[in-house]
Order: C-alpha cells, then sequence, then structure tokens
C-alpha cells in the first residue's frame, strides 16, 4: 500500500482495515518515495509489518511479501491452535463465545436464521465411574469426530464444558436445527463401535433453540434457550431432542 491514495491516505486505509473484525489480521506493507522516519513510524503505529521505500529492488520486495505471510502464517496456527480443544479437537469455549456473537450480528444484518444445539451424554459420570476417565475422555473423543463427520460444512461444533459440546447451524430454520439434532442423536446411538468400546449403548441428549433475525436474540438469551431444552429433554428421559416448546410445557407442568 502506498502512503498517498486517490481517496484517503494510506494511514487512514490502514487504520480502516485493522478496525475491521474481518481484516483486521491482514499484513500490510507500505510502500512510499517518503523515506522519512517520521512516515516509518507512523505505518508501524497504524499497523504496518513493514516498510520499503522507493526506489526498490523487486527481487527485495518479493523478499519481504514472503517473509510477511511466513509470519502471518504462523499467527494464524498459533491462533487456530489457541481456539481448539486439547482433548476432542473441537472448537474450544472461548471460540464458541465470540463465533456465536459474529454469527447472530451477521443474522441480523442480513436476516438470517441461526440455529444452535446442546449436547450432553447421557449418564457420562456412570462411563468415568466403571471404565475410568481414559475410557470416557474417548467416548468424547468419538461422539466429537461424529460431530465433525455429520454436520454441514458451514455448521460450528465446540466442546462447550465437561461432557457438553454445542453445535452452531447458519441459516438454518427451526424444523431444520431439530432435525439436524435427531440426525446426530440417531447416529451416536446407533454406533455399534462407540457401544462396543465401553460395553454398553451410549446416548445423548439435545437441546435445539432457534434464533430468528426480528427476535434481536442475544447469545446469552440463545445459550439459555438451547440449555432449557437441554434439561427438557434430560428430564423427559435422555436419548432425546427437545425444543424450546418442549421445555415451556415441562415448565408449565
Amino acid at each position: 500500500m502506498d502512503i498517498e491514495l486517490p481517496d484517503m491516505r494510506g494511514f487512514e486505509a490502514c487504520q480502516a482495515i485493522k478496525q475491521n473484525p474481518a481484516t483486521y489480521d491482514t499484513a500490510v506493507i507500505f510502500i512510499s518515495g517518503a523515506d522519512g522516519t517520521f512516515n516509518k513510524v507512523k505505518a508501524f503505529d497504524v499497523g504496518a509489518v513493514d516498510y520499503v521505500a522507493k526506489p526498490f529492488d523487486p527481487a527485495e520486495l518479493r523478499a519481504r511479501v514472503r517473509a510477511a505471510l511466513k509470519t502471518k502464517a504462523l499467527l494464524d496456527l498459533l491462533t487456530e491452535q489457541a481456539q481448539i480443544d486439547g482433548l476432542t479437537g473441537l472448537h474450544n469455549r472461548r471460540y464458541f463465545d465470540e463465533r456465536l456473537e459474529q454469527e447472530l450480528s451477521a443474522g441480523q444484518r442480513y436476516l438470517r436464521n441461526v440455529g444452535l444445539l446442546m449436547l450432553d451424554v447421557d449418564h457420562f459420570k456412570s462411563i468415568n465411574d466403571r471404565h475410568g476417565h481414559p475410557k470416557g475422555d474417548q467416548v468424547l473423543c468419538r461422539i466429537a469426530q461424529t460431530l465433525k463427520e455429520i454436520g454441514r460444512d458451514t455448521d460450528v461444533a465446540c466442546r462447550y464444558g465437561g461432557d457438553e459440546m454445542a453445535i452452531i447451524l447458519t441459516e438454518t430454520t427451526a424444523t431444520d436445527t431439530y432435525q439436524a439434532g435427531r440426525r446426530l442423536l440417531e447416529e451416536i446411538r446407533s454406533c455399534q463401535s462407540l457401544a462396543a468400546f465401553v460395553e454398553e449403548k451410549v446416548t445423548v441428549s439435545i437441546g435445539a433453540a432457534c434464533a430468528l433475525p426480528d427476535d434481536h436474540v442475544t447469545s446469552t438469551e440463545l445459550i439459555q434457550q438451547a440449555d432449557r431444552a437441554l434439561y427438557s429433554a434430560k428430564s423427559a428421559g435422555r436419548n432425546r431432542v427437545a425444543t424450546l416448546d418442549d421445555a415451556s410445557k415441562v415448565t408449565a407442568a
């Protein structure tokens, strides 16, 4: 990026890039005929990774671009590792919180629904007690793998905490969210290899909720809705999917 641009100075453009969550981690290299210290310091202050003075050697510029790309790749790798749960390989709770906020904000802006499934392994404590925590950990890993395999590319599977997992579904209706929970439920409870691993059938309870753009639901409210539905599924005997309507019936009773 040059310092002098048709509509604004390069410094202002760089600041705009760094203030936008979608582009803030873009590597910016300034190229300018102004070789003074002030401009160089200003460039780094607004977020540039390098400053090249004109006239420049094309080979040197290519080398600086390669260096910037390598640094960006390493930073991306570190960021990704910080967002991954070490046991299951799913996204972690921190990533879940941030991503759900982003999806709800985008949903309200572009009039898209956002679905949420909260999943809890039935009688997980007894699995740990009977077979030991290492096997319990493997049960979580195998369920996490199922979430990855049967979900859409746009679905975001996360470990919420303990034996609880969450799946964010974008551009989905309440019915589609429920049906996604049903598919997941059937896949896990019919998994013969998982049942053979702990010598008993492994099942889950799932709560389903969906945020509509006009509802202006916050991430906290959507989580609470899915949690209430999950509690309803467990209260009704586990091994099932429940919605907020089911939760309301339990509350009313």
